[in-house]
């Protein structure tokens, strides 16, 4: 089993465990550090006799994880490309959604909702489960192919609403409240959801790979895969919908209390709301199911139940 995968597994086992690891992951800091210095990271891990079955009280030790957890795929063991490591997602994400909670023109919401679904779902193909291997390209065409729809869609479906409100001159006080206050929280939180679950939907066709408590791979499971690719989509929809949510409704308090606000006062409040609100829910959203996810025995395909008496099997679970 990776090293990765050990320390989410042992340092990992509640939500508040997970919330401070990710915490830490997501510093920026760490995409300043080099491939030598993540390379270095690995070989110490790698090296190490440190069973994990206690808390790491060393930091050198400690700093290598998370360094490894921040910078390196868990399956395929590659530094991942900086743009896509999770201590970026947030400084690029925060710009796009902050763009597309403004009142623009359908047209700015479309390119706004291109360049933000594009670069969410590149991150979902590169983070995603990693049992489909370099050689197998036809699997790996087909997830390119797969995301480059689900972006053209997200968003589509995100702009279409401002359309049909722009065509038909819907200007009337309930049609802007409910196409631009009330229907984009559901709606980014559904679409976000729904592009992981395109992109990553050769996981729960082909299976990822399951494996004992000691690492040791015992099969490729579709059902694992499904669980996988459920929790991912759940975490990303709930992630994007509350960044959404909170700041429109505290933003509607505000405007009702203070009406002698200025418009270039109430903007800036509600970007310091986002920001504050994704910046929270980032680390909660990824901490909601292990990292290293469990399925029980009696769940998985009858050829897997026959290669194993252990009742937990282990898998990634992706980001």
């Amino acid at each position: 089993m990776d090293a990765n995968l050990r320390f989410w597994r042992a340092e990992g086992t509640s939500f508040f465990q997970r919330f401070l690891l990710w915490a830490d992951v997501l510093d920026p800091l760490h995409l300043m550090k080099s491939s030598d210095e993540i390379r270095r990271a690995r070989l110490l891990l790698e090296s190490s006799e440190k069973s994990l079955s206690a808390p790491i009280q060393n930091d050198q030790t400690k700093q290598a994880f998370l360094l490894s957890l921040s910078s390196v795929h868990p399956d395929t063991g590659k530094i991942l490309p900086v743009l896509f490591r999770p201590p970026a997602f947030l400084p690029i994400t925060l710009p796009l959604v902050i763009a597309s909670s403004l009142q623009l023109q359908a047209k700015q919401i479309f390119f706004c909702q291109l360049a933000f679904h594009t670069y969410t779902t590149g991150f979902t193909l590169l983070n995603g489960n990693g049992t489909i291997k370099d050689e197998e390209d036809s699997l790996q065409q087909k997830q390119i192919f797969l995301g480059l729809g689900a972006v053209s869609y997200a968003a589509l479906i995100s702009a279409l609403p401002f359309f049909y409100m722009d065509r038909y001159t819907l200007k009337s006080p309930l049609t802007q409240l409910i196409i631009k206050k009330v229907l984009p929280v559901p709606l980014f939180g559904l679409v976000s959801a729904f592009t992981v679950i395109a992109v990553r939907s050769p996981e729960y066709e082909n299976g990822i790979e399951v494996m004992d408590r000691n690492g040791k791979v015992l099969g490729v499971s579709q059902k694992a895969g499904d669980k996988a690719v459920k929790e991912t989509a759940l975490s990303r929809g709930v992630l994007f919908g509350t960044t959404f949510f909170l700041p429109a409704v505290l933003m509607h308090f505000v405007e009702r209390v203070n009406t002698a606000r200025t418009p270039r006062a109430l903007a800036s409040m509600k970007m310091l709301m986002i920001t504050t609100v994704l910046a929270g829910m980032l680390p909660a959203s990824l901490g909601m199911f292990p990292q290293c996810g469990e399925i029980k025995r009696e769940d998985l395909e009858p050829e897997i139940l026959s290669s194993t008496e252990e009742t937990v099997l282990f898998y990634n679970r992706g980001v």
